[in-house]
């Protein structure tokens, strides 16, 4: 783990969860960090996401500090604004920067009050405790039904040097692509514009967290947090800024791999492939379609080889495509050859289907482009267990 440089992290227990541990997390930027954000296109949105919001236009996309919280997600309240509010002004206070550099972010339960007092005046605990290496203390700090902290790290070599890449994210259930999902937090000491980060940020999340789904369920706080503070001083050039782009990508591709491997109550990852579609929009659709399908995903979770719930989910994409030219495989094997079964042993199947990862390849014959990778998870009982009882 080679973290970038001028970064500090902190986490501690404030009270805003059930049980003593870590649920109050500070990311400090020693100097600005050029800024760029997509968050949730869910109607409802809590307070924390359209404040970070606020502050990104207002410092024309400046950050100095990240607070995020877990066990209260802020939202659906009466004093939401005036809590994420006060909370970034106590950051900011402490760092002596404009409160418009610090953004919120929240986790939890929603439609429960916050107290904000409980964060106000745990913050310089946080600050008594920063430290470059407490990067992971801050990931479990924001994690909820998570059963796995998850991280991911990249070092790319540029002509004026190395520069670093460190990501960190959460994110179990109510999950599902619409801009952004979950948490996401990506750092880097490179020197890079705002307006640059965020071209990149968009092309990347539409690789990375646009292309995952647990359970259809889109949050109320998603927010993905792109940092470059220029630590490194090193500043990319134009053709070095796509080399940074697909490092960048990748480390978010595998943070979007971690959460689905990690869905609420699931025992398997499901990788989905569609190729030959008309264009990329098209084969994202049908992806979608099939990993949000509870009868797959349920299938699966039974390893049973039901090649129909396939073929079926993606007639449900509202894409227009010739069934006679589908061809369907299952963990390598054959289902379904031009919208028909395929001769292939159920009981062998079912076998490989026991497997921890599971790769569903959907392809249209013809010469379309479009192709796509998704990932979810199975549908268990556990699921059910864990979100039945959330609250309590």
């Amino acid at each position: 783990m080679k973290l970038p440089l001028g970064y500090r992290f902190a986490a501690t227990y404030a009270g805003l969860r059930k049980v003593n541990t870590e649920d109050l997390g500070l990311i400090i930027s020693d100097t600005p960090a050029s800024a760029a954000a997509v968050t949730t296109k869910n109607l409802v949105q809590a307070a924390p996401v359209k404040i970070a919001r606020q502050h990104l236009r207002a410092s024309r996309g400046r950050v100095s500090a990240v607070l995020v919280n877990a066990g209260n997600a802020n939202c659906a309240t009466r004093t939401g604004d005036q809590v994420a509010l006060a909370c970034c002004k106590a950051v900011a206070n402490k760092l002596k920067v404009p409160v418009a550099q610090v953004i919120p972010a929240s986790t939890g339960v929603i439609g429960v009050e916050m107290d904000e007092k409980l964060v106000v005046e745990a913050i310089p605990r946080l600050f008594e405790d920063l430290l470059d290496s407490r990067f992971p203390d801050v990931v479990h700090a924001m994690m909820t039904t998570d059963t796995v902290p998850k991280m991911a790290f990249a070092e790319v070599p540029l002509k004026g040097g190395e520069v670093q890449i460190a990501g960190m994210t959460k994110g179990s259930g109510m999950i599902h692509p619409n801009m952004a999902t979950t948490l996401g937090f990506v750092m880097t000491d490179a020197a890079i514009s705002p307006i640059h980060l965020r071209e990149m940020l968009v092309r990347a999340v539409n690789r990375s967290y646009n292309r995952l789904s647990v359970d259809g369920d889109t949050s109320t706080n998603d927010i993905v947090l792109l940092l470059a503070n220029g630590a490194s001083e090193i500043k990319p050039s134009e053709r070095e800024r796509r080399t940074f782009e697909e490092s960048l990508s990748l480390v978010m591709e595998d943070l979007a791999e971690q959460i689905a491997r990690d869905g609420e109550g699931a025992n398997k990852l499901i990788t989905i492939r569609v190729v030959g579609a008309q264009d990329e929009e098209s084969a994202v659709r049908i992806a979608r379609s099939i990993a949000n399908s509870p009868l797959v995903k349920t299938a699966i979770a039974g390893s049973d080889p039901n090649w129909g719930r396939i073929l079926s989910a993606a007639g449900n994409s509202g894409v227009d495509f010739d069934l006679n030219k589908v061809d369907i495989s299952l963990q390598g094997v054959p289902v379904c050859i031009g919208g028909f079964a395929a001769d292939f042993s159920e009981m062998e199947l079912k076998t490989k289907l026991d497997d921890k990862e599971c790769l569903i390849r959907f392809e249209l014959r013809g010469d379309g482009k479009g192709e796509t990778r998704f990932w979810t998870c199975d549908f268990t009982e556990g699921y059910i267990k864990i979100n039945a009882s959330y609250r309590t």
